[in-house]
C-alpha cells in the first residue's frame, strides 16, 4: 500500500503534459478515498447513468455528482461548476473525477483546474472501462473490472 502522497506523486508524474494535476488508476483512487476522508470523488456521468448502470460504493460524504452532460440529449451542463462548488468544500481539496470510460472526467478535471481547483485528478478507465470485443463494458478496465466496491445494475 502506498501513502496518499506517494499516490499523488505518481499521478502527477504519470503524464506531465496534462492540464490538471494528474491521473490515478481506479485502485489508486480507492486507496486515496479510504485513507483520507477529505478526498472527494466527483462522478461526472449523468444521473441516468448512475441510476441505471451503477455507482461507486464509498461513504456518502466523499461521493458527489456534478454532471458533465445532461440527459437526455447529452448537452453540456451549464451548471457543472456550480454543482462542483456545492460538492467540494474548497479549491485545494483533492478531487478524483470519474465517468464511464475516462473521457468526460478528463474534461471535467481540466475545467475544474481552469476554475481554480488545484488538486484535480482523472480516474483512468472510468467506472465501466472500454468495450470488449463483444461490445460489453465492465470487462476490460475501470472501477468495476478492478473489483472495487460498487452497487447497481
Amino acid at each position: 500500500m502506498s501513502s496518499n502522497s506517494e499516490i499523488l506523486d505518481r499521478a502527477r508524474k504519470r503524464d506531465t503534459s496534462l492540464p490538471y494535476a494528474g491521473a490515478v488508476t481506479p485502485h489508486e483512487a480507492y486507496e486515496l478515498l479510504k485513507c483520507d476522508p477529505h478526498v472527494r470523488l466527483v462522478d461526472v456521468r449523468t444521473n441516468a447513468e448512475r441510476d441505471w448502470v451503477g455507482r461507486v460504493a464509498i461513504p456518502a460524504e466523499q461521493h458527489h455528482a456534478a454532471q458533465w452532460n445532461v440527459y437526455p440529449g447529452g448537452t453540456p451542463n451549464p451548471d457543472f461548476l456550480g454543482q462542483l462548488a456545492a460538492a467540494v468544500p474548497g479549491k485545494d481539496t483533492v478531487i478524483v473525477f470519474l465517468c464511464r470510460s475516462g473521457v468526460r472526467s478528463r474534461h471535467a478535471a481540466k475545467a475544474a483546474t481552469e476554475a481554480g481547483y488545484t488538486q484535480c485528478y482523472d480516474i483512468l478507465e472510468g467506472f465501466e472501462g472500454d468495450k470488449d470485443a463483444e461490445g460489453h463494458r465492465k470487462t476490460v478496465g475501470g472501477w468495476c473490472k478492478a473489483g472495487l466496491p460498487w452497487a447497481g445494475a
